[in-house]
């Protein structure tokens, strides 16, 4: 009986996780959030980048998301400084030698499962962080500005799914700025 138990209890469990996980359903409310917004006034790469990031986090905030935030190419070009982001402090500034700078200099996106096995590739601006997922954001020339950069306590928390939907939410930041 003892046993029935507790894998009715992991059975639950594993139930709750998925319900919490992101799904096509709740990005597509984040993007129809986002959509609205962007409708309705004059676009501004900072406007728009906090939105996404409320959006993100008003909806995913807290499982899986532990963090989420814009890293933008700094003047120097020689490192990240932190832009609109949730929930805590983070780096600032960062290095080009991890995930954000990979996903900078590369226009990759990079979906991490679990960030120690990057060994001094990943740094860690929170030691509970176990995965972590990273789009590139690009400006209507086609260069790389910036990284939206999610992390999770949760191992293996991103997948491709939530690739391109990162991906599909920071797009239209390629129409700002763009000439007539």
């Amino acid at each position: 009986m003892a046993e029935e138990l507790d894998e009715i209890s992991k059975r639950i469990e594993e139930m709750q996780k998925l319900k919490q996980r992101p799904s096509r359903a709740r990005y597509d409310r984040v993007h129809k959030t986002l959509e609205g917004k962007w409708r309705r006034r004059q676009l501004t790469t900072d406007r728009m980048m906090r939105d996404v990031i409320e959006a993100l986090w008003d909806n995913f905030g807290g499982s899986p998301y532990s963090w989420c935030g814009f890293y933008l190419l700094a003047p120097n070009g020689a490192e990240l400084s932190l832009g609109p982001h949730r929930d805590k402090p983070a780096c600032n500034p960062l290095s080009l030698h991890g995930v954000c700078g990979k996903v900078l200099k590369s226009g990759l996106p990079l979906v991490v499962s679990d960030v120690k096995a990057l060994g001094p590739e990943h740094i860690a601006c929170d030691a509970k962080v176990v995965s972590e997922i990273a789009v590139p954001v690009f400006d209507f020339a086609g260069k790389v500005f910036g990284v939206l950069d999610v992390d999770s306590y949760e191992p293996a928390a991103f997948d491709e799914m939530d690739q391109r939907w990162l991906e599909r939410l920071v797009r239209p930041f390629q129409d700002v700025g763009k000439p007539l």
